[in-house]
């Protein structure tokens, strides 16, 4: 582990004690646990972005024929176009 110093109100320090008293761990795990689910929150957030993104394109090139395997050197000219 790496050992790190942060500052903190004495409302938050009071309150982290409250909680880690009650559910039995020390207020270190407690705030270890706290940035392990914004990190999470963090990566569930940008896997949520590139979802998006990625619909954003869903139907767009509906219009394009069944023959883009044989034809997909002109479709590619004609998006790099645009």
């Amino acid at each position: 582990m790496v050992r790190t110093q942060i500052q903190l109100t004495e409302r938050q320090t009071r309150r982290l004690k409250a909680i880690a008293n009650q559910r039995g761990v020390s207020v270190a795990e407690l705030i270890r646990r706290a940035v392990d689910h914004a990190l999470d929150a963090e990566l569930l957030a940008d896997k949520d972005e590139v979802r998006a993104r990625a619909l954003q394109v869903v139907g767009k090139y509906a219009d394009t024929a069944d023959d883009v395997s044989e034809q997909h050197d002109r479709y590619l000219a004609k998006a790099y176009q645009a």
